[in-house]
């Protein structure tokens, strides 16, 4: 393919990006109450409240990612290489400005935002991989068995 046949391409079929986050955003929200919980027994009350911050945060980035990925592959694949790129970049600091602007707080944790945006971020990537199909036949969640 050519780059500028790359550049001008663009996908009109499904976004199947959009049925994995929303299918990941559906299981952050049954574990929230646990991650919770369990924030909150170890760094009490303000670890349950920055761990319910640190969730709504993972929650809306894999959220923005799969919305800047499917919106601009729509336009051309040329914008949506470049969003893929910098939209890593700018949700990164986005993050960043989230903590920045809490950490001075009476209601933060620290340790428990932490480990709250980490551990939710690689326990959802890691739970979804079960429900994704690696096939160009079935992009996105595998199909339900019958």
């Amino acid at each position: 393919m050519s780059d500028a046949l790359v550049a001008t391409t663009r996908l009109t079929g499904p976004a199947p990006e959009v049925g994995v986050t929303r299918d990941m955003v559906r299981r952050g929200l049954i574990v929230a109450p646990l991650m919770i919980v369990v924030c909150g027994f170890v760094w009490g009350m303000n670890g349950a409240y920055s761990s319910a911050y640190a969730i709504a945060i993972v929650l809306l980035n894999f959220t923005l990612a799969a919305t800047l990925v499917a919106t601009t592959a729509r336009i051309s694949l040329g914008l949506m290489m470049g969003a893929v790129l910098f939209g890593y970049l700018i949700r990164l600091g986005l993050i960043f400005l989230a903590v920045f602007l809490v950490k001075d707080t009476g209601w933060i944790s620290l340790p428990a935002l932490g480990t709250t945006i980490i551990v939710t971020h690689l326990g959802l990537l890691i739970w979804e991989m079960k429900y994704v199909a690696l096939s160009l036949a079935h992009p996105g969640l595998k199909p339900a068995r019958q």
